[in-house]
């Protein structure tokens, strides 16, 4: 996967990857070179006191140098440009891809490794194509090349390069393969670390309210105790490596010294060659200490890269048609046909044989006990999920066959749980709509009976909203969810239990207004309290995902048993 992942996302960038080989092979080309340069000077200038023959190669050597500088400085730039933009685009496929989750993929992945995915593992992925572009012609370029000029320095003393490469081979591959089992371990116990802590960020206040937070405290702490193990073993591995390697690369060093001197003293090698192959033999190590740096990146990154791929390789639950209609003819109008719905491993269906229709601008409410499927229900119609058996048609058109940019456009959805994200007031009302204007947010605030607050709150619609809606009130949350799903000027309404929150008479002005300002709009309404439905121009009863009745309010008190052990809990009336 990590082949395919890099082939796909750098391969966009080949011209700054050309820029990568080309600068990185004429700086390697001049490292192989300055050593030749370095022997001659010994060799023919040092040996015979010549002053200019050393002055002239010596000015060569600066050039040289100052050549290799700054093809390693383009190298590096052209390296990070090409990785930086890779990590980009990683990232913004991986978020549009869960932009485009449903319900169920997000709690098959979960928030919190799906949240590292795109961040640590895109870094994995990212560091190493940064150092896998600025190796990948220097590394190979220095042991071949390394070898093939130590070589024609001296063949006497090579035995000793095939003595250290083999064995910094092996000393890897060993390392190597302990660590590629543990970095797969540290990725799982870091997407715990922060799902623990996104929880224990997210339900604070319940964490408060039953005093746990030593026990949230002591599982955080195993959690990180775990991985702190994990990260220790791996980096006991990692600092094992270097050490190991230096000591090959100094015993070889020491090698050519030893042998390497017995031949100077015979006279069958100058010195400038002995110095030439020391500094081949440094060269030819350490490119196969960076290959060697390469390895150890290659497996976590590959890990990275898997955990990766599941994501972008997952497919959608929710398929887009491949000839999606785009015309709606009765625009408005919703339609449940035997519907059933199974979730993803249940034995059991949630919702079963549910049939009925609402016309546009009537009011249809549900209502049932906990558990029900009333949640369930109404998330059918935007294609949060999709049946598992019958049809729902909205404005005409089964939500399958529909385009889906048509369909929510059409629908204005206010969850069970309201969520408000960090900006303004306003920034949160134009979610809907971006066009539109503050009369408009003004208009929709009034209706959801929240003109009141926020205009008490500093800035008005300028006013800051925190992270999740925090520095708000429950209720205030509501009604902006609701005025935000009002300023989008849908055809229909999905309110799942979105008056919650409200105190009756606050809940009995937000529905009148409804009523009056919005009469052409469909209203699907899931709620609990009764009194929140009795006006609606029919009220769907759930019981334990079948319809137990539909009908108005007087029509399920005289013939639904249901609805009567509903209403006679909450109202107290004798049915």
């Amino acid at each position: 996967m990590l082949g395919k992942l890099l082939i796909r996302y750098l391969g966009r960038y080949r011209w700054l990857l050309a820029g990568v080989l080309v600068f990185q092979f004429a700086s390697a080309m001049a490292s192989l070179y300055l050593p030749r340069l370095n022997a001659d000077i010994i060799d023919n200038g040092v040996a015979r006191g010549d002053t200019g023959y050393i002055w002239s190669r010596g000015v060569m050597m600066l050039v040289i140098a100052l050549g290799q500088i700054v093809a390693s400085v383009i190298a590096t730039l052209c390296a990070a440009r090409a990785a930086m933009a890779t990590g980009r685009d990683i990232r913004r496929d991986v978020f549009e891809k869960v932009s485009g989750f449903s319900e169920r993929e997000v709690s098959r992945f979960g928030p919190g490794t799906l949240i590292t995915r795109n961040t640590n593992d895109v870094q994995q992925v990212q560091m190493l194509a940064m150092m896998g572009a600025t190796m990948l012609v220097t590394a190979p370029l220095l042991a071949i090349g390394g070898i093939i000029m130590a070589l024609q320095q001296d063949v006497g003393l090579s035995w000793l390069i095939g003595v250290a490469v083999p064995l910094l081979l092996v000393i890897a591959g060993v390392i190597i393969s302990r660590m590629v089992p543990l970095f797969r371990v540290f990725q799982v116990r870091l997407d715990n670390v922060n799902r623990i802590m996104r929880e224990q960020l997210t339900g604070v206040r319940v964490v408060r309210a039953f005093v746990r937070e030593p026990i949230e405290e002591e599982r955080f702490r195993g959690a990180n105790t775990d991985i702190m193990i994990v990260g220790r073993k791996v980096g006991s591995l990692f600092v094992l490596m270097f050490p190991l390697a230096m000591l090959v690369l100094n015993v070889t060093v020491v090698g050519v010294i030893w042998f390497g001197g017995i031949q100077v003293d015979e006279g069958s090698v100058q010195i400038g060659t002995l110095f030439a192959f020391m500094q081949y033999v440094g060269q030819i190590l350490m490119g196969v200490l960076m290959a060697t740096f390469m390895t150890i990146m290659i497996p976590r990154a590959a890990v990275s890269a898997d955990r990766i791929g599941e994501v972008l390789g997952s497919a959608d639950a929710l398929t887009r048609p491949a000839d999606p209609v785009t015309t709606f003819p009765t625009p408005g109008s919703v339609e449940f046909d035997d519907v059933a719905f199974t979730y993803p491993g249940a034995d059991a269906p949630v919702l079963e044989g549910i049939s009925f229709r609402a016309e546009p601008g009537e009011t249809v409410a549900v209502v049932g006990s906990t558990g029900a499927g009333k949640t369930t229900l109404v998330s059918l119609l935007p294609r949060l999920f999709d049946v598992t058996g019958g049809a729902v048609r909205v404005a005409g058109v089964d939500v399958r066959e529909a385009d889906l940019d048509g369909l929510w456009g059409g629908i204005g959805y206010v969850p069970q749980r309201a969520f408000l994200f960090t900006g303004t007031v306003a920034s949160n009302l134009r979610f809907g709509r971006e066009e539109a204007t503050d009369d408009e947010l003004w208009h929709a605030l009034e209706i959801a009976q929240g003109r009141d607050f926020v205009s008490e709150m500093e800035g008005g619609l300028d006013a800051r909203i925190a992270q999740g809606g925090t520095n708000v009130s429950g209720g205030q949350r509501q009604r902006l969810a609701i005025a935000r799903a009002i300023v989008r000027r849908p055809d229909i309404l999905v309110f799942d239990d979105s008056f919650s929150a409200l105190d009756l008479a606050t809940d009995a002005r937000l529905r009148q207004a409804l009523w009056r300002e919005l009469p052409a709009v469909t209203k699907i309404v899931v709620a609990q309290r009764i009194s929140t439905v009795t006006g609606a121009d029919r009220i769907v009863v759930l019981d334990d995902g079948r319809m137990a009745g539909v009908g108005t309010h007087a029509e399920l008190l005289e013939t639904n048993e249901t609805y009567r052990e509903i209403v006679q809990s909450q109202l107290g009336v004798d049915a």
